[in-house]
């Protein structure tokens, strides 16, 4: 898992995760975009709302935002939030649609943002059943770079002195006691959805259920 792949292509690969998910979408009923998602308090149409603020707003109006939030990040985020949520939930999806290809962000680690939509896509999926993943590939470059540090989640200390080894591609991290699964639960894992815990298995999971405990 040594080799670079470039910013265009880790955008690339954003894109076509959030026009899959606007796919999903656009397949929901009411209630179904009222239903909590995997992500804190949230529903999916505040998940939804959350994805098309990140890609629209840059770094200097993002740090409005937070010095405006006293560096409340949880008020950071339902602001932002509220701003971008329609009035109907057909609304908030053509928003975010609106926003597929868009590169903006408020930092230049791409491979968050790629994590972003890749994270939040699975944290509506999951609770309506919905089956469809990301690629591979995808899952990857964001299993790397949380491997690699803590950024929006601690997700470097969530896997600290642990071995990962994805069972359906090439990610490998760490050393210690084994962890496997999928691309996509390991990193649903490090990003601390509990839900996913449960396709893990090894002698390193006993070890990530207790770091996953609030």
């Amino acid at each position: 898992m040594s080799d670079v792949i470039s910013r265009d292509a880790l955008w690339a690969m954003a894109h076509v995760e959030r026009a899959a998910l606007a796919d999903d979408l656009a397949e929901l009923d009411d209630h179904q975009w009222a239903r909590q998602s995997l992500c804190g308090r949230w529903t999916v149409e505040e998940v939804v709302a959350h994805l098309t603020a990140a890609a629209s707003t840059g770094r200097l109006r993002w740090l409005v935002s937070v010095v405006g939030a006293r560096f409340d990040f949880d008020e950071h985020n339902t602001r932002r939030l509220a701003e971008h949520r329609g009035s109907t939930t057909a609304e908030t999806l053509e928003r975010f649609r609106r926003i597929v290809t868009s590169t903006t962000a408020a930092s230049g680690h791409t491979a968050a943002w790629l994590g972003e939509v890749i994270v939040h896509a699975q944290d509506i999926r999951r609770p309506l059943g919905i089956l469809r993943e990301p690629s591979v590939e995808a899952a990857a470059e964001v299993a790397k770079f949380y491997a690699s540090r803590n950024f929006a989640v601690p997700s470097r200390s969530m896997v600290e002195g642990l071995r990962l080894e994805a069972t359906d591609g090439p990610f490998t991290a760490g050393t210690g006691p084994l962890v496997t699964g999928t691309t996509i639960a390991l990193t649903m894992a490090m990003a601390g959805r509990t839900a996913y815990l449960d396709d893990l298995t090894g002698p390193g999971v006993p070890a990530l259920r207790e770091r996953a405990v609030p």
